[in-house]
């Protein structure tokens, strides 16, 4: 499966919330018409859902909002079911840990898409080493930084103007000045976005 190109509007409106694809300085509600199903008439009400059409959504939005392909986000929650605790906030931890989401969340990128190409073009560092691959797992203490060749572009001061605005999660340390920061911990279940309900990817997996 290829990844999506189009809209990034068209994804949030088809899953009737905000997946964090555009950059978060302006509401949401300001760039997309989240009411508005794509490809439905104007004013048309969202279909009652069975439960495995709402099992489907939460997994497709928890896919995209990290911008993971089908594939790896099965082979993700096979890991999470290995892993001891609960399956589905094994899965959020798995998905936090992700490079490319630790460098948006910890500023230097205005959107996980912009993230993830920083990371394929060469410019994070992890622990002193450059690091090209979006889903690499960071642990706890590592240090992510911009390279020296990522610091020159403008992308990157733009995200962390934004960043600076909108405040950084309490589980990172961040120096915005050296475009560095330190991972203090993998988030737990309630440092991370509530309206996700998990359970009904696990629920999606498990037939």
């Amino acid at each position: 499966m290829a990844r999506y190109l189009g809209p990034k509007c068209k994804l949030s409106r088809r899953e009737g919330t905000d997946l964090f694809l555009k950059s978060g300085i302006k509401p949401i509600e300001s760039k997309c018409k989240l009411n508005s199903i794509p490809g439905s008439k104007v004013g048309s009400r969202r279909e009652r859902l069975s439960d495995y059409g709402n099992q489907l959504r939460e997994k497709q939005k928890l896919r995209r909002m990290y911008g993971v392909m089908e594939k790896q986000f099965r082979n993700y929650y096979k890991k999470a079911s290995k892993l001891k605790g609960s399956t589905g906030e094994n899965l959020l931890k798995l998905l936090e840990g992700r490079l490319d989401n630790m460098v948006y969340r910890m500023g230097f990128a205005v959107t996980r898409a912009e993230a993830r190409q920083l990371v394929s073009h060469k410019s994070i560092m992890v622990n002193g080493k450059v690091i090209n691959i979006p889903s690499y797992q960071v642990n706890a203490s590592d240090e992510i930084s911009v390279s020296d060749k990522g610091k020159e572009q403008l992308r990157v001061k733009n995200a962390v103007n934004i960043s600076s605005q909108l405040g950084i999660s309490e589980w990172l340390s961040v120096d915005q000045k050296k475009l560095k920061g330190i991972v203090n911990s993998i988030p737990e279940r309630e440092d991370i976005l509530p309206d996700i309900q998990e359970n009904l990817v696990v629920e999606f997996y498990s037939k």
